[in-house]
């Protein structure tokens, strides 16, 4: 059985634990707590996942913080754990020699690689979903059955944790000037969670 039909369903804690990091100052402790404990996930609040969870759990999370945030500053706290995240998987899982060399080609080609590694590793945050990559002048990324988004119902995109974790790590690896677009989102009726990466 490969990594990812192991893991199928499961997806990294950085969704959860970076939430659990800025949640408190864009709300407040006592909100924050109220969130988790809303959302089933009250032992997630008082000891961070380090390992996989459940997709389910993620997506009651998000669910929970539009719930009780509204969708404005919900999209503000998901993109803070998103920036959160990226800085994280730069601190800890690309090595250092392989961003070196990033930073040093050609944004087109440095797009190539890094999106080549985000589809290797996608199983560990799109869960059960499929992720799909497209370099060009805009890169384009999709993820079709979002776990985020399943059960969701919004008038705009919601998937602003990806958008920012995609955001950063482009940002620093490819070209500062980046900015990620969510153009098509599955919580808005669409077939897939689409974005662009432009700069």
């Amino acid at each position: 059985m490969s990594a990812s039909a192991a893991t199928a369903g499961r997806i990294g804690p950085n969704a959860i634990t970076r939430v659990a990091e800025v949640l408190p100052v864009h709300a407040g402790r006592i909100v924050a707590e109220q969130v988790f404990a809303r959302a089933g996930l009250l032992e997630h609040w008082r000891h961070p996942p380090e390992a996989m969870v459940d997709e389910t759990e993620v997506a009651r999370l998000h669910a929970t913080l539009r719930e009780t945030l509204g969708e404005r500053e919900a999209a503000r706290v998901a993109r803070a754990a998103g920036t959160r995240t990226g800085d994280y998987l730069l601190a800890h899982r690309i090595p250092k020699p392989v961003q070196w060399l990033l930073k040093r080609l050609p944004a087109a080609l440095a797009a190539r690689v890094l999106l080549a590694a985000i589809t290797k590793h996608a199983w560990t945050f799109a869960g059960s979903g499929t992720f799909s990559a497209t370099p060009g002048r805009p890169v384009r990324v999709q993820i079709r059955n979002n776990p985020l988004c399943r059960g969701l119902v919004s008038d705009e995109p919601a998937c602003d944790f990806y958008a920012a974790t995609f955001e950063r790590l482009f940002r620093v690896l490819v070209h500062p000037d980046t900015q990620v677009v969510e153009t098509a989102c599955e919580a808005c009726g669409d077939d897939a969670c689409r974005f662009e990466l432009r700069w």
